[in-house]
C-alpha cells in the first residue's frame, strides 16, 4: 500500500494496537479511526486528549482542525508522536525526540519535564505553532508555550526541527532514537509531513497520554 493510501484509508483496530512499538518499523505509519483508539481500562481516545488541549487553550489557537499530540508516556522507540485531522477522523503517528535533561541516562523513557532554562529538558503542556523558518538544523518551526510548564519555550529556543538521530533504522537496532536539547526532532520521513499540516495556529499538546501504552 503507498503512503497516500496509508493516510486516507480507513484505519483497523488491529493498527491502533500496534502503532506504538510496531512504529519503529516506519518513521510514519497510520492509526485508526478514533472510534476504534480509545484505551482499553482508560477508555481515552486521540480525539479525547486533543479535545481537552483545544478547549483548555481556545482562547490562544486559531486553527482547529489539526492537532500534534506528542505522547511522552511512551517510549522514544515508538511512534508517539500524533498528528490528529479532527474533521476526517484519522491520525498518522511519527517518531519524535525528548530532551537529553529528561532522560540523564538515555533510557529511552522521558523521566521528567523541566522549563529552566539549560534543563535541556522536555516540557509539557500546550504550544501554539509558529512560523517555519531555516536554522542549523535546517527547516524548522518555532513553538510558542501556552502554560507554566512550557511558558519558557521560546527563550529556550524549544522548536520543531529535523534530525539525524530520529529514524526507525536507530529504533530498530538501538532500542531507542537519539535525544534533543528539548526541541521536538524527527526523521526525515515525518518532517515534511509534520511542517506541512501543523502549520502555523495550530496547537502541540505535549505530556503523559497513556495513548500509545
Amino acid at each position: 500500500m503507498q503512503k497516500k493510501d496509508q493516510e486516507t484509508a480507513l484505519f483497523s483496530r488491529r493498527a491502533v494496537l500496534g502503532a506504538a512499538v510496531a512504529g519503529a518499523a516506519a518513521g510514519a505509519i497510520a492509526t485508526p479511526s478514533f472510534a476504534a483508539a480509545s484505551l482499553r481500562g482508560k477508555g481515552r481516545s486521540l480525539a479525547d486528549v486533543a479535545r481537552e488541549g483545544l478547549q483548555r487553550l481556545s482562547a490562544s489557537i486559531r486553527e482547529t482542525d489539526v492537532v500534534g499530540i506528542a505522547d511522552f508516556a511512551a517510549p522514544s522507540r515508538a511512534n508517539r508522536f500524533y498528528l490528529v485531522d479532527l474533521a476526517g477522523g484519522r491520525a498518522t503517528s511519527h517518531l519524535v525526540s525528548h530532551g537529553r535533561g529528561s532522560d540523564p541516562a538515555h533510557s529511552g523513557w522521558l523521566e521528567r519535564f523541566s522549563n529552566e532554562p539549560g534543563s535541556n529538558a522536555s516540557s509539557a503542556g500546550g504550544y501554539r505553532t509558529g512560523v517555519h523558518y531555516t536554522g542549523r538544523h535546517g527547516r524548522s518551526q518555532r513553538l510558542i508555550g501556552l502554560e507554566p510548564p512550557n511558558s519558557n519555550a521560546e527563550s529556550r529556543a524549544i522548536v520543531i526541527h529535523g534530525a539525524w538521530y530520529v529514524s526507525a533504522a536507530i529504533a530498530r537496532q538501538q532500542g531507542k532514537i537519539g535525544r534533543s536539547e528539548g526541541c521536538f526532532a524527527f526523521g526525515d520521513d515525518s518532517l515534511d509531513e509534520v511542517l506541512t499540516r501543523l502549520g502555523p495556529g495550530r496547537l502541540l499538546y505535549a505530556g503523559r497520554f497513556g495513548i500509545s501504552a
